[in-house]
């Protein structure tokens, strides 16, 4: 087993409309507007961004995200990532119920020095760690969204 390999799903239930979901999340410099967790985003380009993320445990988790695909007619944004994680994110938003369902993907293999050598005592607590990012960024999400038109 490679203990610095990581493959995480995330479900978001969120009562508001697929598009209005997709709209916030396919602008990665409003994230630390909403989501506490992604400290910084600074575009470098178009298609590519430099983000520091930061959740409960004391490390920042820096790298560059380059967008490889952009379907609003499928709701699905992914980019790819380098730096102290490799591999690749996923958005895909549905339509669920009265709301959509946002489910997050990623695939990584971990490069940060410290995180590589802490891995195999570690592991348990990165991916509660990781756990706790999402939910704190769904609970932003919510707020963000608000009540409003978006809102089903």
């Amino acid at each position: 087993m490679d203990w610095t390999h990581y493959r995480f799903r995330s479900l978001w239930h969120l009562p508001a409309a697929p598009a209005a979901v997709y709209a916030v999340l396919e602008r990665p410099e409003d994230y630390p507007r909403w989501w506490r967790q992604v400290r910084e985003v600074r575009r470098t380009d178009g298609a590519t961004g430099v983000i520091r993320i930061r959740s409960l445990l004391p490390y920042d988790l820096t790298f560059a995200a380059r967008e490889v695909r952009r379907d609003p007619g499928a709701g699905v944004l992914e980019v790819a990532m380098t730096g102290d994680v490799e591999g690749w994110a996923r958005w895909t938003v549905l339509p669920a119920g009265s709301g959509c369902l946002a489910r997050y993907d990623q695939v990584v293999d971990v490069n940060k020095a410290l995180l590589r050598r802490l891995a195999v005592p570690g592991r348990p607590l990165f991916r509660v760690n990781h756990r706790l990012m999402m939910r704190s960024g769904r609970r932003g999400l919510l707020a963000y969204l608000g009540p409003g038109p978006q809102a089903v």
